[in-house]
């Protein structure tokens, strides 16, 4: 279906709360409203009084870092849409999937946004319900019966496109309003890619935190995007483990810092710390001297490594003395074979 910018909504409401038959004066006063209750979360934080909360100094302090990052990350960016999709799903989620039981409808943005009841306007795009957002398609419509697609001008919600997951009768088209975002020129600083994730790369974004992910692919096919998105859900969906540890963004320069430092930001995610390779070694090293070129592409091959894995192993000699550790006032004694069996433990890995 073409993108829309006025005509008569087909689609059933499931919520049963359109009070329009106009469904793009429908969706410009949800976004109102959103921004409406937005506005309101962030004057409820405003408002927190912790003189009576706080043991000491130090407490408070604390506390009142993390209500101005709060207040931080629900600013309402006018340039920035609160919402860029929404998920009618045929049944409640959660609930059976009975013929003729209530469907259940969601926006999906960059950030949760709740009214003062506490019922969402907004469904934060990391949340397992928004998935499908990425994921349904016609062979697998994941309980979607319609997935819409906003278009805004200048923050302003001008058109919206619609698919019909579930229905036959309508031909499989490629959106209008998502190619037009994919193909829109890049200008400035990185932009999120959160209204036109891909399928496959909703998969590297949501994939689980045990293990490595290299994200590969040839000039601009969005690797560094993609890298950006997946940090921002892991924050999302392991908050308090990654809290304690800290989450460090690594790039080869500070005009790549300064190029992608306002995707996290606009994603809600302000806590992410960002540095170079030459800030992590800074302290403590002391640069004496700068290779040629030739020499600096000697150093930076792969194979560098075994060499200096080499020259590193080639300084391990055998201990012939016993070492005396000291705690407090207590001392230990750990005889030579001990660390040697500890020394070859460590270089057979």
């Amino acid at each position: 279906m073409p993108a829309h910018v006025a005509e008569s909504d087909s689609t059933p409401d499931p919520t049963g709360t359109t009070g329009t038959t106009d469904p793009l004066a429908h969706e410009r006063a949800h976004l109102a409203a959103s921004r409406a209750a937005l506005r309101g979360m962030r004057e409820d934080v405003q408002a927190l009084d912790i003189r009576d909360v706080t043991a000491n100094w130090v407490n408070a302090a604390v506390l009142q870092s993390q209500i101005d990052d709060r207040i931080k990350a629900l600013a309402d960016l006018s340039h920035t849409p609160l919402f860029f999709g929404r998920l009618d799903y045929l049944h409640a989620v959660g609930g059976e999937l009975a013929e003729g039981a209530d469907g259940e409808r969601f926006y999906i943005g960059r950030r949760h946004v709740h009214d003062a009841a506490g019922d969402p306007m907004v469904i934060d795009w990391r949340a397992p319900v928004s998935q499908p957002y990425y994921q349904a398609s016609r062979t697998d419509p994941q309980d979607v019966g319609l997935r819409r697609r906003f278009g805004y001008t200048g923050g302003e919600l001008t058109a919206y496109e619609d698919e019909h997951l579930t229905d036959p009768a309508e031909a499989e088209h490629t959106s209008r309003l998502l190619q037009a975002e994919i193909e829109r020129p890049r200008v400035g600083p990185m932009r999120d890619i959160v209204a036109t994730i891909q399928p496959e790369q909703d998969e590297i974004v949501r994939s689980g935190l045990g293990g490595t992910v290299c994200v590969q692919g040839g000039p601009g096919t969005g690797k560094t995007a993609v890298g950006l998105h997946r940090v921002a859900y892991l924050l999302y969906a392991h908050r308090e483990r990654l809290a304690r540890t800290g989450t460090l963004v690594i790039g080869p320069n500070r005009s790549f810092l300064h190029y992608i430092e306002q995707v996290l930001p606009a994603l809600g995610e302000l806590e992410v710390k960002q540095a170079t390779v030459d800030d992590l070694v800074r302290t403590g090293v002391e640069v004496r001297g700068e290779d040629e070129a030739a020499t600096a592409v000697v150093k930076g091959d792969a194979r560098m490594a075994e060499v200096l894995r080499r020259a590193v192993r080639s300084h391990v000699t055998a201990p012939v003395e016993p070492v005396v550790v000291v705690r407090g006032s207590r001392r230990w004694r750990v005889p030579a074979y001990e660390i040697q069996e500890m020394v070859d433990e460590l270089l057979a890995r």
